[in-house]
């Protein structure tokens, strides 16, 4: 059962699940907003001439009485047909603004709580990171890229993946681990099709340089670690990064401990179709049964769903975690 409701903010509130011909909803774990996309034939509802769909009005997606997207309509579309092509974003999108911030001793939760309050968006559930950010400036940046910095910052400091994302109208904050789905993937079950890689292409690096001005001795100082093996195997792949200067050099040798760790590995991705399941969305963590792999868990990064013709797919790309 399909409940997809626009308010328009004004009293009036519009069903279109009769009419609705296809709905996409996409999800993304990299800070996106999630999007739905709707088609839906206008044939039905033209009779009333109070009916309406408009930029800005809300958007409430509903199936099987599972709550699956909140959020705002940005764009509207038709032609000589009937047919009508809506789209709405969740509340991410309006982190797509520019300002300039300045952060001391703050956590992702904290920076997360100012800029939704300066900006009027909805929060949720924030989880407890556990990790100090000591010092932010960021100058005209996107807002959800502060964000993610700063969810970069807590990743290299404390192995641990958090996702950040709107759920049915509320920021959220959750570990990854806590996103684990008890659901289990393969030829004989749900899925259809497959792809597998393993890549050194993007993201690999077996040599970590780590640099930090020292004012006072004026020299720069230079924290190096590498895995010999794979540099032998792969060929040398450096990854460079300049350190804050107040960074003590306990800090700055776990840093370039924790980045090595993080970035010695191939990078391993799978995409996969499957029949639907309304529990999935980016960020969740499922086992996934392939040939010659076995069976694993794997982080999806991204996961779309398609509704269409009484039918519901899903598809997948995730990584190995």
């Amino acid at each position: 059962m399909i409940e997809l409701m626009i308010d328009r903010k004004n009293g009036s509130v519009w069903d279109l699940g009769q009419v609705v011909t296809d709905i996409t909803w996409k999800t993304s774990r990299q800070a996106k907003p999630a999007s739905l996309d709707i088609n839906y034939v206008n044939d039905g509802l033209v009779q009333s001439k109070e009916f309406e769909v408009e930029n800005g009005d809300i958007v409430r997606f509903r199936k099987d009485n599972k709550d699956l997207f909140y959020g705002y309509v940005f764009s509207k579309e038709w032609g000589m047909d009937a047919q009508v092509k809506v789209m709405a974003y969740d509340q991410l999108r309006y982190l797509s603004s520019n300002d300039t911030y300045r952060f001391t001793n703050a956590k992702v939760e904290d920076i997360i709580q100012k800029i939704a309050k300066d900006f009027n968006l909805k929060i949720g559930t924030l989880a407890n990171t556990g990790h100090t950010i000591p010092a932010m400036l960021e100058a005209d940046k996107k807002l959800i890229d502060i964000i993610c910095k700063a969810l970069d910052s807590t990743l290299i400091a404390t192995k641990q993946y958090f996702m950040f994302y709107d759920h049915f109208g509320e920021l959220r904050l959750t570990n990854i681990n806590d996103m684990l789905l008890k659901l289990a993937v393969g030829e004989d079950s749900l899925m259809t099709d497959f792809s597998y890689k393993k890549s050194i292409d993007n993201e690999t690096y077996n040599r970590i340089k780590v640099v930090r001005d020292n004012k006072e001795t004026g020299k720069r100082d230079v924290y190096l670690y590498q895995h010999g093996e794979n540099i032998a195997q792969w060929g040398l792949l450096q990854l460079y990064e300049v350190a804050d200067e107040n960074m003590n050099p306990a800090q700055l040798k776990q840093l370039a401990q924790n980045l090595l760790e993080l970035k010695n590995r191939e990078q391993r991705t799978l995409s996969i179709d499957a029949i639907g399941d309304l529990r999935v969305r980016a960020g969740n963590t499922i086992y996934v049964n392939l040939p010659e792999e076995g069976l694993k868990p794997y982080l999806i990064d991204e996961c779309t769903h398609k509704f269409s013709d009484g039918t519901h797919t899903m598809s997948l790309n995730m990584k190995v975690v």
